[in-house]
């Protein structure tokens, strides 16, 4: 019968298994490196390139599976879609008068810039540059019209603003898509004093109506007096003897009068006629 050799089966096991886990680690180890040549770009984003050897590359990653070299390379995404920040702004008018607004603003980094937006200001670019350049640009702005002229002509302010913005920030790569005030608040003193303007207005308005329908009421009255005098004179002019005679045989009845004489009397036309 054959013996069993536990010395021999021990020794097999053993010189086997550093051979299998150096495959495994060998395995692990290339899944690795394979997994770190490869990232994702999301939608709506592109990739800035920080090397450990030379900083912030030049090459921007576009969106979808990208190459870039294992351990030496970090790929950082930036969203490049349109974001909308909204400011409060304070500032001064013209006379002088304290304005507070709210400024919506839609923006975009600009996807070809990437790298030196990331490299100059980082990713707190909306703290760093948009916000302080939307207070400089509101102030700049509101300095060049009074109170009133803000109220009135708000789309010219809106315009003058948004141009501003858009110089500045695009200096920095951030393009402005689009502008508005959403709000426009004054103080108190002003806001009675534009309520008691309107009120004295809309009082002269009135008393300026009151006035031409007056006039117009007058000049109605006058009017129709020398209609009245112009018929009258007319009248008297056009009514002579003859019209007389003829309106009083018009209304003559053929009749003669009675008389207790045998001549008949002379017929008064003129009379007649009244």
């Amino acid at each position: 019968m054959a013996r069993f050799d536990s010395h021999s089966f021990d020794s097999k096991s053993i010189s086997i298994a550093p051979k299998r886990f150096g495959q495994i680690a060998l395995g692990v180890a290339t899944l690795i490196l394979l997994t770190s040549c490869f990232t994702t770009i999301g939608a709506g984003e592109r990739g800035v390139v920080f090397s450990q050897l030379g900083g912030v590359q030049d090459r921007i990653l576009d969106e979808g599976f990208q190459f870039k070299i294992p351990f030496l390379e970090t790929v950082i995404p930036i969203d490049v879609k349109i974001q909308k920040s909204e400011t409060q702004a304070s500032a001064s008018s013209r006379d002088l008068q304290v304005v507070t607004s709210v400024i919506a603003l839609n923006y975009h980094v600009d996807p070809s810039a990437v790298n030196d937006v990331y490299q100059s200001v980082g990713l707190a670019y909306e703290n760093r540059i948009i916000d302080p350049a939307v207070q400089e640009s509101v102030k700049a702005v509101t300095a060049r019209f009074t109170a009133e002229d803000l109220i009135t002509q708000r789309d010219q302010v809106s315009t003058q603003i948004k141009e501003l913005l858009a110089t500045r920030l695009g200096a920095r790569n951030i393009i402005v898509d689009e502008f508005s005030i959403t709000e426009l608040n004054f103080s108190e003193i002003f806001n009675n004093s534009i309520e008691a303007k309107q009120v004295a207005e809309q009082q002269a308005l009135k008393a300026r109506q009151d006035l031409e329908r007056i006039k117009i009421e007058a000049e109605q009255k006058v009017t129709t007096s020398r209609a009245e005098a112009d018929a009258q004179r007319l009248q008297r002019e056009t009514i002579t003897k003859e019209l007389l005679q003829l309106r009083a045989i018009e209304k003559w009845d053929g009749r003669l009068p009675q008389v207790t004489s045998g001549s008949v009397p002379l017929l008064n036309l003129e009379s007649l006629s009244r």
